[in-house]
């Protein structure tokens, strides 16, 4: 299991524009060899926007974008035809597939913040497609086959333990709380990348909210 804290990341966005981020993998002009991908996972970006702020027409291909809002509501727009808002308890994924552009907004009167995560498809190409699920539940995985991944919401009372699921890569994100993994004390922000995950339990320490990712490839 390996460990990478909160405060690890690298800093981009614009604040003077109302965007703060932080990015747990290699991104953009933050090119690090090392730290590429896990399994499918190639960036988990952590987005603040202030009202009014957000992230002009810009294209995205061969990617699976999965976003998760933490507060506020997102505004999505893209070139298929899709609008709509996401708000905390969706799961939002955009498959870019052979080629989409698309708009993300805080078109609200509060500050927004989403984690956005990218996974790496088995196959290029394809044709675009996006879909929100409206208040998934703890026990309900969402799928992304086209990825060869699996992601795991988990929201915690203080105390409470969820299962790993065993899986040649898992990837733990820590939305809030704190959390016990594996002997590991994760808060905030901090990840763990977990290589044959097996007989895995996170115990909360206080309330929390994970994302697992549970992946089937490099």
């Amino acid at each position: 299991m390996d460990v990478r804290r909160a405060d690890e990341r690298y800093r981009g966005g614009d604040p003077a524009a109302g965007i703060s981020s932080l990015h747990a993998f290699s991104f953009g002009p933050h090119y690090d060899p090392d730290n590429l991908r896990f399994g499918a996972v190639i960036a988990c970006n952590e987005e603040w926007l202030d009202p009014g702020a957000g992230f002009d027409e810009h294209p995205h291909s061969h990617t699976e974008i999965v976003t998760w809002v933490v507060e506020g509501e997102l505004t999505h727009r893209d070139s298929t035809g899709h609008e709509s808002v996401v708000r905390p308890g969706d799961v939002q994924r955009l498959s870019s597939a052979g080629g989409v552009r698309h708009v993300e907004r805080n078109d609200g009167s509060a500050p927004l913040v989403f984690v956005q995560m990218w996974l790496a498809p088995l196959e290029p190409g394809g044709d675009p497609s996006y879909e929100v699920v409206h208040g998934i539940a703890d026990s309900t995985p969402y799928a992304v086959p086209e990825a060869g991944a699996m992601l795991h919401v988990r929201r915690l009372t203080a105390g409470e333990r969820t299962a790993v699921p065993d899986a040649p890569f898992v990837y733990v994100h820590v939305v809030r709380g704190e959390v016990r993994l594996d002997g590991e004390e994760l808060g905030p922000g901090d990840a763990a990348r977990i290589t044959d995950a097996k007989d895995l339990d996170a115990v909360a320490g206080s309330p929390a909210e994970l994302l697992l990712w549970e992946m089937t490839t490099t």
